[in-house]
């Protein structure tokens, strides 16, 4: 990716009156932030449809000596921008009709892994969620080395499931309302810098970005996408935690929530998204990974005779999910995106010729089974 379509991506942000979903719409449309602005005038053939307005609101020098002005800050600190056609984007994030078109990041991590988890709750966590984190955490960085937990660095449960990574070795990234300029709140600064061997900071605002309500809010909607499954440890009657699980529900993603005694303000939300089927109930770590599928693994020689003998009709593509069905057991379809490297779209139309064909089943959840 070169920088000439960065400097578009971060310009085409800050264009008024676009938005998230107006900036990934014309960049799905066009091809690139770079065509967007050099075919300005042609989006009215290209796009039928598009309002005039958009024509006037991309003609925007501002924008671009703004754009400038992040990338310089970009280089100088060595951060990463990452665009919607990055490999290395949050490839479960850029299937969300709202995903950020650009991304900034410092750290060291894959985002592509195969088991990408958050965890959040309230700022005023009690023991019981403080303890919870610490021990899920750890019992889910034997199941699940690989796993990458994903928070928001905000005071209570965040912060403690971010340190009970690190305690266990495991990739945490944090992603924030503000931009890479500062840390926010401050007193959690050394954990920030701590997860930068082995996680990160992520962020879709730019420099001089204070983290103001609504970015907190815009910031869930990250926390959610980039995620296979949301985990309410702790929350109140209302909550920004509550917003991530509905964002997650939203974008088809598993949700669980944390039991707690009915007298507890703590739990109250955590109950509530249980008692309404918003959320299942999770206990453990062993119990947490049985739901999401993310189980052992089986002999490649098993899934290659299932597609040979069994299914000799199936394209390329869907012996691909057969044979990755066959080693890693029932999968959620995130998990297919992921493996397969196909996109979210395409993999469902896939399974569902699959199913078609008496080869795989679907589960509670969104997940697939091979019948086999």
């Amino acid at each position: 990716m070169n920088n000439d379509e960065r400097l578009c991506c971060i310009a085409l942000t800050l264009c008024p009156g676009i938005g998230h979903i107006g900036a990934k719409r014309l960049m799905d449309g066009i091809g690139s932030a770079v065509d967007v602005f050099g075919r300005r005038k042609e989006l009215p053939e290209l796009l039928p449809g598009v309002n005039p307005s958009i024509i006037t609101a991309l003609d925007c020098p501002a924008a671009f000596l703004r754009a400038e002005h992040e990338m310089e800050f970009v280089e100088k600190n060595r951060l990463t921008c990452l665009t919607l056609q990055d490999e290395a984007y949050p490839s479960r994030l850029r299937e969300c009709e709202d995903a950020p078109i650009v991304l900034f990041f410092k750290g060291n991590v894959d985002f592509n892994r195969l088991h990408v988890i958050n965890m959040v709750g309230t700022r005023r966590a009690t023991e019981y969620g403080k303890q919870f984190c610490a021990d899920f955490v750890h019992d889910l960085s034997v199941l699940l080395p690989d796993v990458l937990i994903v928070s928001g660095l905000a005071y209570g449960i965040d912060i403690h499931a971010h340190r009970a990574a690190l305690a266990d070795n495991i990739s945490t990234v944090a992603v924030l309302a503000h931009g890479l300029d500062r840390i926010y709140p401050f007193v959690h600064r050394k954990t920030a810098v701590d997860m930068l061997a082995n996680g990160g900071l992520l962020t879709e605002f730019l420099t001089e970005t204070n983290p103001g309500k609504h970015n907190f809010v815009s910031r869930n909607r990250i926390v959610a996408g980039m995620c296979d499954a949301t985990i309410v440890v702790e929350s109140a009657a209302k909550g920004g935690s509550l917003i991530t699980a509905d964002l997650a529900d939203g974008y088809h993603r598993d949700c669980f929530a944390v039991p707690g005694r009915v007298t507890d303000a703590a739990s109250i939300g955590c109950n509530r998204l249980i008692r309404d089927n918003k959320a299942a109930l999770v206990q453990t770590a062993g119990e947490f990974v049985k739901t999401m599928g993310w189980g052992g693994t089986e002999p490649s020689s098993k899934a290659e005779g299932i597609q040979r003998n069994l299914f000799p009709e199936l394209t390329d593509e869907e012996g691909t999910i057969v044979r990755i069905l066959a080693r890693q057991g029932d999968l959620h379809i995130n998990a297919l995106v992921v493996e397969a490297d196909i996109p979210v779209n395409r993999m469902s139309a896939l399974l569902f010729e699959l199913e078609m064909k008496g080869v795989v089943k679907t589960l509670v959840g969104g997940m697939y089974h091979l019948l086999a």
